[in-house]
């Protein structure tokens, strides 16, 4: 009930901030904290979240790397945030993160500019009401809010340890999560029906890949602490936000219901203060493994918190990648 109050008024927890603080407040006062040259790696930038995180990140002189499906839509992105701040320096790539292949073509087109990498933002996903699979044969939800991230995370891991070392600028990863995450049960988290797209639903598939999100943060938090790595990933929850994706769950929603829940949406830009919270702020500087929502540390659930489930999700996402992968080489 607190917690509930808390975010309709908008109450500031420790950092400061609360659920109506803005992206461009919790940043306002980061640049005297980070120098100037920090890149940062952005996917499904192209729109929501995505796209105000590159904006907020670009105005504040971080060079962004948008990983977008949709170039003309980047491009446009692009215009606008340049219109805004004439000196930003935003580049594009293609990606499309249901796809290992084009996970590895984009990870090869990045790496090949040589750039360093200070921010990794996993903020991509997306929630379909149908069954849907990618080229690999593996559910479309989970191929690409968890799968592709992750592959995308594995590859690019050591430019960002190399660019910690060699700037002594900490590497901060960001997976963006959900609340939603909550509503998995252990029995209903099995990786392989999971893949399978086994009695599909649309939320409960999304719910998963959220999960995962987190326990992802956990794991590599871990072993980023055992390699004494300077760099530090967690998880963030955005709010609620007037996106595609809640617009595509309308259609479980009768009419008025929504008109009643959208008045407590988040908009977008306070929907990426977390994320740029989590990216910037003086204040995360050595968090990790942990879960933010509304600009501070929350708790997440008891499966979530599960380091041995964590380990599991690892081992058996790793296995499945060096399988499908060293496949595609033969």
């Amino acid at each position: 009930m607190k917690a509930a109050l808390r975010y309709l008024v908008g109450i500031a927890g420790p950092s400061g901030f609360g659920s109506n603080s803005t992206a461009e407040q919790v940043t306002r006062d980061c640049s005297s904290f980070f120098p100037s040259n920090l890149t940062a790696l952005v996917t499904g930038g192209t729109s929501g979240i995505g796209a105000e995180t590159a904006r907020v990140l670009a105005k504040r002189g971080v060079r962004v790397v948008i990983a977008a499906r949709d170039l003309k839509k980047a491009r446009e992105v692009r215009q606008n945030i340049q219109k805004e701040s004439p000196n930003a320096e935003v580049i594009l790539l293609e990606i499309d993160l249901s796809s290992f292949g084009s996970v590895q073509r984009f990870c090869s087109e990045f790496l090949a500019l040589e750039l360093p990498l200070n921010i990794l933002i996993n903020n991509a996903g997306m929630f379909s009401q149908n069954l849907e699979f990618s080229e690999e044969k593996i559910e479309m939800t989970f191929a690409t809010n968890y799968l592709g991230h992750f592959l995308l995370t594995e590859i690019l891991l050591d430019k960002m340890v190399e660019t910690a070392e060699k700037t002594c600028v900490q590497g901060r990863i960001i997976n963006v999560s959900s609340v939603i995450h909550s509503w998995v049960k252990r029995d209903g988290f099995r990786f392989n029906d999971i893949l399978k797209g086994r009695n599909y639903n649309g939320t409960r598939a999304y719910a998963q890949s959220k999960l995962a999100n987190i326990l992802h943060a956990k794991e590599i938090a871990r072993q980023l602490k055992a390699r004494n790595a300077r760099v530090t990933i967690n998880a963030v929850h955005p709010g609620i936000v007037k996106t595609g994706i809640i617009r595509a769950h309308k259609g479980l929603l009768t009419d008025s219901l929504f008109f009643i829940a959208s008045k407590l949406l988040k908009s977008t830009s306070q929907g990426a203060s977390t994320t740029c919270y989590v990216a910037l702020s003086p204040k995360t500087e050595g968090v990790s493994g942990k879960y933010f929502t509304d600009c501070n540390e929350s708790s997440c659930s008891n499966l979530a918190n599960d380091e041995s489930e964590a380990q599991k999700l690892w081992n058996n996402t790793h296995a499945l990648l060096h399988k499908r992968l060293h496949q595609a080489t033969i």
